[in-house]
C-alpha cells in the first residue's frame, strides 16, 4: 500500500474530508480533547495558518481517495519556538492498523531539516497505548506528564507531551 501513497500539501477543497477525518476520531475519546464535532467553517482559520514551506498540512491518497492527514503547528505562538512544532497525524478508519501511522510519523521526522524544525512535539492522552507506542517507537521522550488536566464523559484523563529533537 506504501507505495501506492501521493502526499501532497492540501488545499482548502481537501478540508471537508480533512473534518470527516477528524471527526470520525471525536467520539472514540482516544485522540482529541474535543466532544462534539466540529465544521469545515470552524477549521477554516486552522487551516489557514499552514503553509507548505513552514508548517505544513499534508493530505496522503491512496488510489484517488484522501486517507490521512498530517499537520505541523506552531508551539507556543513566538518566535523564540519556530524550531519546535507539534505534529499531528489522523488517519481514516478505513485504514487504521496498516502501519500508515509510522510511515506518516517517519516523513514528518525527514521533512524537519528542510522545514527548519529541530524539535517536534506529540501532544497524546495518557490512554492512548497506541499513538504513545508509535512515537516512543521513533525515538520520542516522555517530556511532561500533566495529570486529569482533560476531562472526557466525567472521566478524567492524562496528557503526556512526547518530544524529540530531529537536527
Amino acid at each position: 500500500m506504501m507505495n501506492n501513497l501521493n502526499i501532497r500539501n492540501a488545499d482548502i477543497n481537501d478540508l471537508p474530508v480533512i473534518v470527516d477525518i477528524y471527526n470520525s476520531t471525536i467520539s472514540g475519546r482516544m485522540v482529541t480533547a474535543d466532544l462534539e464535532l466540529v465544521t469545515v467553517e470552524s477549521r477554516e482559520n486552522w487551516f489557514h495558518e499552514h503553509s507548505p514551506n513552514f508548517r505544513p498540512l499534508l493530505v496522503v491518497e491512496y488510489q484517488g481517495q484522501i486517507c490521512a492527514w498530517l499537520s505541523f503547528q506552531s508551539f507556543y505562538g513566538r518566535p523564540a519556538y519556530n524550531g519546535t512544532a507539534e505534529i499531528s497525524i489522523y488517519i481514516h478508519q478505513d485504514f487504521r492498523g496498516r502501519k500508515l501511522g509510522k510511515y506518516l510519523l517517519q516523513k514528518a521526522i525527514d521533512a524537519c531539516p528542510q522545514l527548519q524544525i529541530k524539535t517536534l512535539l506529540g501532544f497524546i492522552f495518557g490512554h492512548n497505548e497506541p499513538s504513545l507506542k508509535l512515537f516512543s517507537h521513533f525515538g520520542f521522550e516522555k517530556w511532561a506528564h500533566l495529570p486529569n488536566v482533560a476531562e472526557l464523559d466525567g472521566i478524567e484523563r492524562d496528557l503526556i507531551i512526547l518530544g524529540k529533537r530531529v537536527n
